[in-house]
């Protein structure tokens, strides 16, 4: 039996696309964030806390640090709720992260910021902040898996 050239051409195709669907790397995904961070400063601030990454199903303890500068006042817990995206793996979320935030608190207030890690991770987190604080600065946020 002969096959003729275009049927054996488009089989080939057919075979080489299935080949590259197979091979393909995993799609960069998303997860769940929840942090709570306490922070205090004049002018220079640090913070400290932890955290729970929810990814595929399983949760990961993380832990928090980090220093900002810039117009920082006082003292605040922050709980903090968001996402993470284009991450491939629970361990593309350590990093430091920077990006711009603001947030003000006298009593209870809210907060909302957006991070990138240098692995391209990013958070997108918005939450309470309780305490006297009034900040707008460039945060440095170092996040690592317990």
């Amino acid at each position: 039996m002969k096959v003729s050239f275009p049927l054996g051409a488009a089989c080939a195709a057919m075979l080489a696309v299935a080949g590259i669907g197979l091979s393909a790397p995993a799609q960069a995904a998303s997860g769940m964030v929840r942090l709570s961070v306490v922070k205090g400063g004049w002018f220079v601030g640090a913070s400290g806390g932890s955290g729970v990454l929810r990814f595929r199903g399983r949760s990961y303890p993380l832990s928090i640090g980090g220093l900002s500068a810039g117009l920082v006042f006082g003292a605040s817990q922050t709980d903090l709720v968001g996402r993470v995206s284009n991450i491939r793996r629970p361990s593309d979320v350590a990093g430091v992260y920077s990006g711009a935030g603001a947030g003000a608190a006298v009593g209870v207030g809210a907060g909302a910021i957006v991070l990138q890690n240098s692995k391209g991770a990013v958070l997108q987190l918005q939450g309470r902040q309780v305490g006297l604080m009034a900040n707008a600065d460039l945060s440095g946020l170092q996040i690592s898996l317990r």
